[in-house]
């Protein structure tokens, strides 16, 4: 038998409710309002559906679902689609004061308290994956090593990662299959000519990486995304949950709208 007491709400209710709180930001007090029960019914709702939406994976197409990076890797290769890698960071409450490890979630970049992840799109933009959260002081390059990024791509059929600066050196360690944008050979009294190839070279990088951009920003339209005012432990079934979500309306929406 099962344990716990019976829940008020059934299984649609709690999926309804988690998705609005995930989507909108609503709290656990209104949401309790809009459904006529308790605010901790709605808690433990969330707290049950939640992990379901994370471990669900994300969806590339009707018969494709990825929940690792290692199946990332696997999909886009045998696809021969260019993958791109950038991290995100999202803002969270300050630990305590006196807590351990409290300094690791400041941001060295923007000064404030965040955890971060890494996400992985493909050339049109689509998520097909996000890293579970890590404490924002961790290095983009360093989290995409952690995570495992250069031995997978070592191993695994070939396939091109776009990044940014932020990962320079993970193309020497992976035989050039992470590309990252031209470094300057001259760090002042360059030419004029090396100043108009290297700007060039630059930007063709960066329209090619830009789509990456767009799906973080589609993440983060999610108001769960924008700024967490949980609990931080809950944060990487968020992100899982919300790229899992956001994948399967990106494929929703590649679907033909009528047939001709």
């Amino acid at each position: 038998m099962c344990a716990g007491a019976k829940h008020q709400l059934v299984f649609v209710d709690r999926f309804l409710a988690t998705l609005v709180h995930l989507r909108h930001g609503v709290t656990h007090d209104v949401l309790a309002c809009w459904f006529g029960v308790d605010r901790s019914t709605i808690t433990r709702a969330v707290g049950e559906v939640r992990p379901l939406l994370a471990e669900r994976g994300c969806t590339d197409s009707p018969d494709v679902r990825l929940r690792s990076l290692a199946e990332v890797i696997d999909h886009l290769g045998s696809s021969g689609t260019t993958g791109i890698v950038d991290g995100t960071e999202i803002r969270v409450r300050r630990p305590a004061a006196g807590r351990k490890d409290r300094d690791k979630f400041i941001s060295g970049k923007n000064k404030q308290n965040a955890v971060k992840s890494m996400v992985v799109t493909d050339g049109e933009g689509r998520v097909p994956w996000c890293s579970p959260a890590r404490p924002a002081s961790c290095a983009h390059i360093t989290q995409a090593r952690q995570l495992g990024l250069v031995k997978l791509l070592v191993d695994r059929p070939a396939v091109n990662i776009l990044a940014d600066a932020d990962y320079q050196g993970l193309g020497a360690q992976t035989g050039g299959r992470v590309v990252t944008p031209p470094h300057r050979k001259f760090k002042k009294d360059a030419p004029d000519w090396y100043e108009e190839m290297h700007e060039r070279q630059r930007k063709a990088h960066s329209s090619r990486r830009i789509r990456v951009e767009h799906g973080i920003a589609h993440l983060k339209n999610w108001r769960a995304l924008a700024r967490h005012l949980g609990r931080r432990e809950h944060m990487s079934d968020t992100i899982q949950a919300v790229a899992g979500l956001l994948s399967h309306q990106q494929t929703v929406d590649l679907k033909p709208t009528r047939q001709t």
